[in-house]
């Protein structure tokens, strides 16, 4: 058994490239996110909050992390997510998406996807020691 909890079309207050140098300007940025979290979050006895995971915290801390700073690239923001995400052990694996539009004068979408497995998610929380 899997249960996910997920996310579609956030939109993000974010400054992303050079819009100077671009010829169109995105009007968005949004982000799609899938977060694997065990079944036992999901399927429960009682209708409390204590039983479940609270997605709500992610959710404002991935609008204060694009409006905190301008990012050249999705690449940088999407990593602070996953180091963000990371910091939950109840998520188990992650798939982001982060796309802008439109990005020509007829429309269309552009974007980064990336998933992580489990073992995949814990390099970010484990990181090995340089030596």
């Amino acid at each position: 058994m899997k249960s996910t909890v997920e996310l579609y079309d956030l939109k993000l207050e974010v400054e992303i490239g050079n819009p100077a140098e671009e010829e169109i300007t995105p009007e968005k940025h949004a982000l799609d996110l899938t977060l694997s979290i065990d079944p036992s979050l999901v399927i429960i006895e009682e209708d409390i909050m204590s039983q479940v995971f609270d997605y709500d915290p992610i959710i404002k801390a991935i609008e204060n992390i694009s409006r905190k700073a301008h990012y050249q690239t999705q690449e940088r923001l999407l990593t602070l997510i996953i180091e963000l995400c990371a910091k939950y052990k109840e998520i188990k694996e992650l798939e982001l998406f982060l796309y802008k539009s439109p990005v020509n004068s007829f429309g269309g979408k552009l974007g980064v996807r990336i998933t992580l497995d489990e073992k995949e998610l814990n390099n970010f929380r484990f990181p090995k020691v340089l030596k």
